[in-house]
């Protein structure tokens, strides 16, 4: 199953078995339910309970994203998948200095080792993968949470500051603007970032893990804190190689984004290229070490909320995925 993006706006709604969206230029459009993973709506769409309560008992969640195409909040289903024992553990390694800081480390690891994998393929970055490693060695003897994420922090600036040299000229790239991205380049990171978010809480959703009770990032009101943990590893791995194919090959140009007062943005042009690219990459398949087949990108976003789990349970020691081709 895949999820299902909608960038058009208009009136959607449950027509019997699966729902039915009627866009603003009077055309109709079936969306089959039971092909579908989550639902992730761009546009402006009005939906109503009845609806809701139809993707609630096809345990579908929702993913909303506001005008600008970024993540505003999810509709997840009633929890189906209820681990009392999984919960407490998962509370208790939170609580537990030592257990949390070690999961935390290898988030960092898993992040660091995907960014420093990226740079060794382009040229004249030796001093930024030297820079990356140095922070890397440092993570190892910090012993709070702050100096750790400190490290990271050194090793994403460094990172970062690597990209101009291989991205094409027209995409200058100065430093990473989280809020109200400030140039293309952030633009595409932010919204990539977004849409792994959401794709990791929603194989979060069919696991046992709860997705507000997280290590490195602190738990906090309003967000899934785990799934910023988790994504920590993979956005490298997926949503950066995805930025500099769409940008050097030329199929994400200038005129896919719009600047306005509150910053710079991929408009529903843009948009559609960066979910094209993305779905390709969640379905491409790698043989999978351990399993001894072929595994979608997508497969291993939920192999390491299992992974996490079998850590938590003290089935074994957990350790983040690292690309190993």
């Amino acid at each position: 199953m895949q999820p299902y993006y909608i960038l058009s706006s208009g009136v959607m709604r449950r027509n019997e078995n699966t729902l039915l969206i009627e866009k603003e230029d009077g055309k109709r459009k079936v969306i089959p339910i039971e092909n579908m993973d989550a639902l992730h709506l761009f546009g402006q769409v009005t939906l109503n309970t009845n609806l809701l309560t139809f993707l609630a008992q096809q345990e579908k969640p929702l993913h909303v994203y506001n005008y600008y195409g970024f993540y505003s909040g999810t509709f997840l289903p009633r929890e189906g998948n209820i681990s009392g024992e999984v919960l407490v553990h998962q509370v208790e390694h939170y609580l537990n200095p030592q257990k949390r800081f070690s999961l935390a480390l290898s988030f960092v690891e898993g992040a660091i080792f995907h960014a420093r994998r990226n740079l060794r393929e382009y040229q004249e970055t030796t001093l930024f993968i030297q820079k990356i490693e140095e922070e890397l060695e440092q993570a190892k003897y910090v012993t709070t949470i702050s100096e750790l994420m400190g490290c990271e922090g050194r090793a994403k600036e460094a990172y970062y500051r690597a990209w101009n040299i291989f991205l094409k000229e027209e995409f200058p790239f100065e430093k990473r603007i989280k809020h109200s991205p400030s140039d293309p380049v952030n633009a595409l990171i932010s919204f990539g970032n977004s849409l792994l978010y959401t794709t990791i809480l929603s194989e979060c959703y069919k696991t046992h893990l709860h997705p507000a009770i997280s290590y490195l990032y602190e738990p906090r009101e309003r967000r899934f804190s785990l799934c910023l943990d988790l994504a920590e590893i993979f956005k490298p791995l997926i949503v950066d190689p995805i930025i500099f194919r769409l940008v050097n090959s030329g199929v994400i140009v200038k005129r896919d984004f719009i600047r306005d007062l509150e910053g710079c943005y991929l408009n529903e042009e843009g948009r559609k290229k960066f979910l094209q690219a993305f779905e390709e990459k969640l379905c491409t398949t790698i043989k999978h070490r351990r399993l001894k087949r072929k595994v979608s990108y997508r497969t291993v976003l939920r192999l390491e909320c299992y992974k996490l789990i079998k850590h938590l349970l003290g089935d074994e020691v957990y350790a983040p995925f690292k690309a190993w081709w």
